[in-house]
């Protein structure tokens, strides 16, 4: 008997690595190369939109029906004086398309040799990304770069595809290019793909999806944790974490790095708590930001929820709604960690009255 959403888990996995190819190719010719001229746009700006170009493509031969919910549009590339950007992305986007078949892959899903795209087909791929999203019915969501100061450094970023049906995360899919596929050896292989399906638990493989290997998040104690959070001081507050783990007695340094590469080193055991307290007012946390994130933790036992104790809501549209931060941790600790992050929260509550 096949496994429930087993061909989109494949679909997912293909366009990931494809866009995982696609994103390390930009950085490797527009970043370390330093080929730029004054009068292209970012090589974020390239990647992001040749990325979902791919997924997109991809998704749409699999599953024509099914809408997304990603970060771009092509208004923009739409505009006569943006040709340059256009011819680059359409030159990016087919050479993933076009690429070999890899393990999984099929070809009637709009990859392989001789798949080429026009500008117009590309255009309107992208253009799919406009969901709204919402409580009913089936919707993927994308993020083709998450992390944009990691890819721009070499460091951490992420390619993330989940599917949302009724919302409720079932499939969730993470491609962390620059992420060593061991943690205990930093300067070894690099590049892998966390792969979590509802009730089917995570697996981690290799980009060019080989070694799946199923992963927990191991038990640890409250002294051993550490943090896991953000590299920007503006995507999390990093004091606040700082006071977190003295509540709860943390001695360890954090770990600090861009994207949901985090989540996938939490999963595996790099990390016990993956912390992200809003920074700013009336900030709400994109659902593409955290939904594939969000299953990965749940399938290797983890638990997830916002600083209120409430799971998060990936049924109010294209946000997670009223933002009261992400508590992340295996399921032996999340209790502790809740606690600690209530108390630091009434502390500042208190010397705000004061």
């Amino acid at each position: 008997m096949s496994l429930q959403y087993a061909i989109e888990k494949q679909v997912a996995l293909a366009a990931v690595r494809r866009a995982c190819a696609l994103t390390s190719a930009v950085f490797n010719k527009l970043v370390k190369q330093e080929t730029l001229t004054k009068d292209d746009k970012s090589p974020v700006t390239v990647a992001d939109y040749s990325a979902q170009a791919v997924v997109n493509t991809i998704l749409g031969h699999a599953f024509p029906t099914d809408p997304i919910v990603g970060e771009e549009d092509a208004n923009d590339l739409r505009r006569e004086e943006a040709d340059k950007l256009r011819n680059r992305i359409v030159e990016l986007a087919n050479e993933a398309l076009t690429a070999d078949l890899g393990i999984g892959d099929i070809a009637e899903w709009g990859i392989g040799p001789g798949q080429e795209r026009t500008l117009e087909e590309l255009l309107d791929a992208i253009d799919r990304g406009n969901d709204q999203g919402g409580r009913v019915g089936r919707r993927w969501t994308l993020d083709p770069i998450d992390g944009t100061k990691g890819f721009l450094r070499g460091g951490q970023y992420a390619v993330c595809l989940a599917l949302i049906v009724d919302g409720d995360v079932k499939l969730g899919i993470i491609g962390c290019p620059n992420l060593p596929v061991k943690s205990e050896e930093p300067e070894g292989q690099k590049g892998c793909i966390f792969a979590a399906v509802k009730g089917q638990g995570v697996e981690q493989m290799t980009i060019s999806g080989a070694n799946p290997t199923p992963i927990v998040i191991p038990p640890v104690a409250p002294g051993m944790l550490n943090l896991l959070e953000s590299v920007e001081a503006a995507h999390a507050d990093l004091s606040f974490n700082g006071r977190v783990s003295e509540l709860l007695g943390i001695t360890r340094p954090p770990t600090q790095m861009d994207s949901q590469a985090k989540y996938g080193c939490l999963v595996r055991g790099d990390g016990g708590v993956y912390l992200r307290m809003p920074t700013k007012a009336g900030y709400r946390e994109k659902i593409w930001d955290h939904a594939s994130g969000s299953l990965l933790v749940q399938e290797a036992g983890g638990v997830i929820t916002n600083s209120l104790g409430q799971p998060l809501d990936f049924g109010l549209g294209r946000t997670l709604g009223a933002n009261y931060g992400i508590v992340a941790a295996g399921r032996d600790v999340h209790a502790l960690v809740l606690a600690a992050v209530q108390k630091a929260r009434a502390e500042e509550l208190e010397k705000a009255k004061a």
